[in-house]
């Protein structure tokens, strides 16, 4: 199941897409979640508990779920499961893997690291993220559109690697509800301010959200049982996630067929609608002939 995903798992959304690029550069986002699993010793051996008070257990062993989705399409572009312990942080640096240089990466203040900086700026893509309210900037060159030139000072890690500062733009952001004003912070590679200025780039920083999306459309859509992972041992909990991930990506893929000759964006289209047609149609995919099967081709 997990060779399949990854040999299927991409991004398709063209530059007609409506949403899916910014200037020129398609817009990816990373992000996690975890999933109760059974309470077996196989489970819990391999993937843990959450921390939980001293003389208590938690619950359920937990699976952490890293995952790279493209944001005008909501599909799932590669994805990796790991054991509880193991930071979120850490493990969606992984996912740079499926990186290219013609996308923007946009993550949450939650994954803010400065290697997770210096290793996405390696694979030649562009980043967008959010910082925490305790990591400061120094201005150094304020820009005409508001925002201004900084540096990011690296890890003890990165520095005795012989990394040094990076570069960054740095942009704040407020925005008003119920009468209170929240600033937020964004930095950026892209020092472009007449192709990429603040205010564009903080209005598109609101797409990483769509991160969130497939998730509630997986768990609460697609899967749609109090417990979404069922296995009793590990090796099963891989394959049993990996085939959820399949058949997201699946139902994603079919969506963005239908969208296309359309000229609309595939979020438009309502994926339950789409889950209730698929489910209706199983029966003539099941009794398919072969070169009824082109319909479901990606390309190689």
């Amino acid at each position: 199941m997990s060779r399949l995903f990854h040999r299927l798992a991409r991004p398709l959304a063209t530059p007609e897409t409506p949403g899916a690029f910014l200037g020129g550069l398609r817009l990816m986002a990373v992000d996690g979640s975890v999933f109760d699993l059974p309470d077996t010793q196989e489970n819990a051996r391999v993937f843990g508990y959450p921390g939980s008070r001293r003389g208590t257990r938690a619950a359920f062993p937990k699976a952490r779920l890293v995952f790279l989705v493209e944001a005008g399409t909501h599909l799932l572009c590669d994805a990796l499961i790991s054991p509880y312990r193991r930071h979120e942080r850490v493990q969606v640096r992984r996912l740079l893997r499926s990186l290219t240089p013609d996308m923007l990466l946009m993550w949450d203040r939650g994954l803010h690291s400065f290697r997770l900086v210096h290793e996405t700026l390696a694979t030649g893509a562009h980043y967008l993220g959010r910082v925490p309210a305790n990591v400061k900037f120094e201005g150094v060159k304020p820009l005409a559109d508001g925002s201004y030139l900084s540096g990011m000072v690296p890890d003890r890690k990165s520095r005795n690697q012989g990394i040094g500062r990076i570069p960054v733009r740095v942009i704040e952001s407020t925005l008003e509800s119920d009468g209170e004003a929240q600033t937020y912070r964004l930095i950026t590679d892209l020092l472009d301010i007449e192709r990429f200025p603040a205010l564009l780039l903080a209005q598109h920083y609101h797409d990483r959200w769509e991160a969130e999306n497939p998730l509630d459309e997986w768990k609460t859509h697609l899967n749609g049982r109090k417990v979404p992972v069922r296995s009793k041992t590990p090796r099963l909990v891989i394959q049993e996630i990996y085939g959820w991930l399949l058949t997201h990506w699946s139902v994603r893929c079919l969506m963005m067929q239908a969208a296309q000759p359309a000229q609309v964006s595939p979020l438009q289209l309502s994926f339950t609608g789409s889950v209730r047609v698929l489910r209706r149609a199983v029966p003539a995919f099941q009794t398919a002939q072969p070169q009824d099967q082109d319909f479901f081709s990606v390309g190689s």
